[in-house]
């Protein structure tokens, strides 16, 4: 059976999806087979956007339809078989899953005043402990329409009411947490409820109470969700900045020399369509770095903007959303006014901010050991990258992003600042990039921007690389050049200690992201080669492939140092090294220059390192699976059991690496560059955000290696 929970509130707009997505979160670090399912859909018109968030999270595997129970007209029309439902559909994903999500209703249905008293029948009837979720707020919650704090006292009342609830249908309390809680007023919060609870409590263990501070991010509506509201479509701009969040409505109503003064940073403008005036002053004010920077526009009125003004626009080059509605200055406003923010997987600044709040605000290993959830022995993909992410963030370490025009490593940056991953420089010039950032609804703010072009920077390390490439007969202005490149500027900050380390290539060669490094970090002593591995993360483990993206046709010296580098970044990354040589023959079965060079590189590993585990020459099947190994290499304690694996050149290395990622489903990690005497590591041109937060991660453990301190 599996450990689940049951998510419910005692009113509506809470932030229930933010506590959801933090559960999930949580629980897909500690167990590979992780459920969501949701009680009462909220619409019978739409699907349940926040269902629909929680399957996109990268740890569930079921399908929409299959992870909800009932409809709000089910319930109305009749409570008791609804529930029968309810208990059915939820079964059929339980025998599926090692945990579930599950989310109660949202009350969205003024019909049913009673919804608490429902979702504990629900929770008593699944056998799942109940997560009560209280809001810190009373009124709407729209971050654009009427809210006002709760005080301890007033969240200490709901507390009552709603365990009085809760005990009357005999649901099982997990957890208490008070969302959405003025930041002064955490403890203060948990103190009020922690009294309520020991009224109620009758031994036992303490249940916990946490409090999630307000943010103003997570609960205003995007420019999506804005344009959705109005009825309206998006006639110019960037289709990717109608995930930013909006903070304030400004009527344009007026002149424009009256409108300008009123523009704030996030508003959305609300022109009338015939104004074009004021529509090209925002614009132009957007656009000239002396206003703040406003999420979008939408004109109002069913009047086409002229043809002169539509090229005009396009001449301008603005990326700023600007939406048409046939709706009246009145009705769009109010229609604004009253849009709902909603946690969305595509609004990377919000989902961030919601996971960072819980992360923080939450002891989720207490949660974890709450629930009886013990950590598994299989390792999935998705685990294996939190651990990742949890050993980055143990001890924080500053790493550089050449690449910052590049959106991804933008995403990505916002992504690893919110989830305390390291700490950033980003180059580039710093009203470009932060500019950009905003324009992308990301939060970048604690990163450090650094120009490639500075000039204290630039004497300085102009005269470091032309002392280190003196040789070559590099002079001082030759050197000046060379450093204003992104990758050799960052290069030079890891060398002279600025940054930790490096991650670049989203926008270009490996060549360009690695050849500063030859020249300027240099190898480890007693290390010959710069090489790399991949990490491959398995359904249900990891294994280390080298070399798939450096050597292309390694000797037996090259092969060796390739070993035993993998052996020390397998260990670094948790993995036990058990080393084997590949080659097409096993043991003394074949012969031939191919087969000799590996066999000569596994004598050279035993006699560098003899206390590392190694194999070779030996197949691929020998290596991987116990029974083949069992017929080819009987007795050996890496054959069928190997965790590294040594190709004998790149042309191999790199196609089996892709097979196996393509074919088995594997998440390839990398290419982590090692024998380096700093960590620099390369991304692929086709890097996701997420490929690039995995490689600050694994470069910022790196670090921790290279300098333990």
């Amino acid at each position: 059976m599996a450990q689940s929970i049951l998510i419910t509130s005692a009113e509506g707009h809470s932030g229930k999806s933010t506590v959801a997505l933090g559960v999930l979160d949580t629980l897909s670090r500690a167990t590979p087979r992780v459920g969501v399912f949701r009680a009462v859909a909220r619409s019978t018109v739409e699907r349940d956007y926040v269902l629909e968030m929680l399957l996109a999270h990268d740890g569930v595997d079921l399908d929409y339809d299959e992870c909800i129970g009932v409809t709000y007209d089910d319930v109305r029309q009749d409570p008791d078989a609804s529930l029968a439902r309810i208990v059915e559909r939820y079964k059929a994903v339980e025998a599926q899953c090692d945990a579930v999500v599950i989310v109660g209703s949202d009350y969205t249905d003024v019909g049913s005043p009673a919804e608490l008293s429902y979702n504990a029948r629900i929770a008593a009837n699944l056998g799942a402990p109940v997560l009560l979720v209280l809001s810190g707020r009373a009124g709407q919650g729209e971050q654009l329409g009427a809210s006002s704090p709760r005080t301890p006292e007033q969240v200490g009342q709901i507390t009552s009411l709603a365990l009085a609830e809760l005990a009357h249908e005999r649901a099982s309390l997990f957890a208490v947490i008070a969302n959405r809680t003025e930041p002064d007023d955490l403890a203060a919060v948990i103190s009020s409820i922690e009294e309520v609870l020991t009224g109620f409590r009758s031994g036992g263990d303490p249940v916990p109470v946490w409090a999630i501070p307000e943010d103003r991010f997570l609960i205003a509506p995007s420019v999506r969700g804005v344009m959705r509201s109005v009825n309206g479509r998006l006639v110019k701009g960037d289709p990717d900045l109608l995930t930013r969040e909006v903070l304030d409505v400004v009527v344009a109503g007026m002149s424009m020399v009256n409108v300008l003064p009123r523009l704030t940073e996030g508003a959305i403008a609300v022109i009338p369509a015939d104004r074009t005036e004021v529509l090209l002053a925002t614009l132009l004010a957007n656009a000239s770095g002396t206003f703040p920077s406003i999420a979008g526009v939408v004109l109002n009125g069913p009047f086409p903007l002229p043809d002169a003004i539509d090229r005009l626009i396009d001449g301008l080059g603005s990326s700023l959303p600007i939406i048409a509605t046939d709706l009246g200055t009145y009705d769009t406003t109010v229609r604004i006014m009253n849009t709902r923010g909603r946690l969305a997987a595509d609004s990377s600044r919000r989902y961030d901010t919601a996971l960072a709040l819980f992360e923080r605000s939450v002891d989720t290993q207490e949660l974890t050991r709450s629930l009886g959830l013990a950590h598994s022995a299989v390792v999935t993909p998705l685990m294996f990258e939190y651990r990742l992410i949890e050993r980055a963030r143990a001890q924080r370490r500053r790493i550089v992003l050449p690449e910052g025009q590049d959106d991804r490593v933008l995403r990505a940056a916002a992504t690893v600042l919110a989830r305390g991953i390291a700490d950033l420089t980003i180059l580039g010039e710093e009203i470009e990039v932060r500019s950009r950032a905003i324009e992308l609804g990301i939060d970048i703010r604690a990163a450090d921007v650094l120009s490639p072009f500075d000039a204290v920077l630039v004497d300085r390390f102009a005269h470091e690389y032309q002392r280190l490439r003196a040789h070559k007969g590099v002079t001082f202005a030759k050197a000046a050049d060379t450093v204003t490149d992104g990758s050799y500027f960052g290069t030079l900050m890891v060398h002279l200690g600025l940054a930790d380390g490096m991650v670049s290539g989203a926008a270009h060669t490996t060549a360009h992201t690695i050849r500063p490094a030859f020249e300027i970090i240099k190898t480890k002593p007693g290390v010959s080669v710069v090489s790399s591995v991949f990490l491959m993360a398995l359904a249900d483990r990891v294994l280390v492939y080298g070399d798939c993206a450096v050597i292309p046709d390694p000797t037996s010296e090259q092969l060796a140092d390739i070993a035993v580098s993998s052996a020390a970044t397998a260990s670094q990354f948790g993995i036990d090294p058990r080393i084997a040589m590949l080659s097409y023959s096993t043991g003394e079965s074949g012969s031939g220059a191919e087969v000799e060079k590996v066999r000569a590189a596994t004598l050279l590993v035993r006699e560098r390192a003899p206390e590392l585990l190694v194999e070779g020459p030996i197949q691929y099947d020998a290596a991987a699976d116990v029974a083949v190994a069992a017929a080819k290499m009987p007795g050996s304690v890496v054959a069928g059991r190997a965790t590294v694996f040594i190709f004998p050149d790149l042309n191999t290395g790199n196609n089996t690496y892709k097979a196996v990622q393509r074919s088995a489903g594997a998440v390839a990690i990398g290419p982590v560059l090692q024998g380096l005497n700093k960590p620099i590591n390369d991304l692929s041109r086709g890097a996701t955000v997420d490929d690039i937060v995995n490689t600050i991660a694994i470069t910022a453990i790196q670090a921790q290696a290279e300098d333990p301190a």
